[in-house]
């Protein structure tokens, strides 16, 4: 009977010490898959933070004052419609000017005379002196060419205009930009008008479109009166408030003695003809 408890002992002691060398063993080798997923956590922590994805602006130019924000338009009525008036040129060809005149539709005619540097419209004179001798009022615009010389503009237009024989304000007609940036734009017409104000004695009218002036216009030239010009039934906003003095509504107005279509003009707010007379 001892022999066989000492056996039985012995064999205790051995399966205990399999049991905890299967315990240690246990401990040391985890599962190869929680193994592997530890490991890819050790290697996201160990990596930086990543900045936020923020995407790079487009350079930006500096602002012109063609991009700057503009004011409100400012709102103009038409008070008086009974006073109208045409210009016009050498596209309505000869002009019988006093069956116009005693159609009773116009007081007013403005005529091309110049246009940038060097030409001259071949009716300036006979218009001139057709509508003056009729009984209206007569004056005339030279068209502004912004690739061309002011100085040689201007010689072109006093060469040929002399305000002696006519009864209105002159007219400069702007109506293109041209490729400069717009300070260069601005600044040459702003020359050409110093030039015909100090060789006239007085400020002339500016004829433009409502775009235009908003665009192009606005703001450096605010104390020059305006022919304004947009063909739609209601009266043209302004990005400030400019001396509005003539809507152009027209292009396709009708007249006796006129064959074709001519431009016609009303007075607009509470300006009248006085406003357009040289005295």
């Amino acid at each position: 009977m001892r022999g066989r408890t000492n056996v039985l002992l012995l064999l205790l002691a051995a399966l205990s010490l399999c049991c905890v060398q299967a315990a240690a063993a246990s401990r040391k080798k985890p599962d190869k898959r929680k193994r592997k997923a530890e490991a890819e956590v050790m290697i996201d922590e160990s990596l930086p933070v990543p900045d936020p994805v923020v995407f790079p602006l487009e350079p930006q130019a500096p602002l012109t004052p063609d991009l700057l924000e503009l004011p409100a338009e400012v709102r103009h009525h038409m008070v008086n419609q009974t006073i109208q008036g045409i210009d016009v040129s050498h596209y309505q060809g000869s002009i019988d000017w006093r069956t116009v005149a005693r159609s009773g539709e116009i007081s007013y005619v403005y005529v091309k005379a110049t246009e940038g540097s060097q030409l001259v419209d071949n009716t300036y004179r006979a218009n001139i002196q057709g509508a003056r001798k009729a009984g209206l009022k007569v004056g005339c615009y030279h068209f502004y060419r912004p690739n061309v010389s002011p100085q040689l503009q201007f010689q072109n237009m006093v060469s040929v205009v002399s305000l002696k024989h006519q009864d209105l304000i002159p007219i400069i007609d702007i109506e293109v930009r041209g490729r400069e940036p717009l300070p260069n734009f601005q600044s040459k017409l702003r020359n050409f008008l110093k030039m015909v104000e100090k060789h006239y004695g007085v400020k002339p009218i500016l004829y433009t479109s409502r775009d235009f002036y908003n665009k192009h216009l606005s703001g450096p030239f605010t104390h020059y009166k305006y022919m304004i010009a947009r063909y739609a039934e209601e009266v043209p906003e302004l990005r400030d408030d400019a001396a509005f003095v003539m809507w152009q509504y027209s292009a396709s107005g009708r007249l006796p003695g006129i064959k074709g279509n001519v431009d016609r003009s009303c007075f607009i707010d509470n300006y009248s003809l006085k406003d357009i007379l040289l005295h």
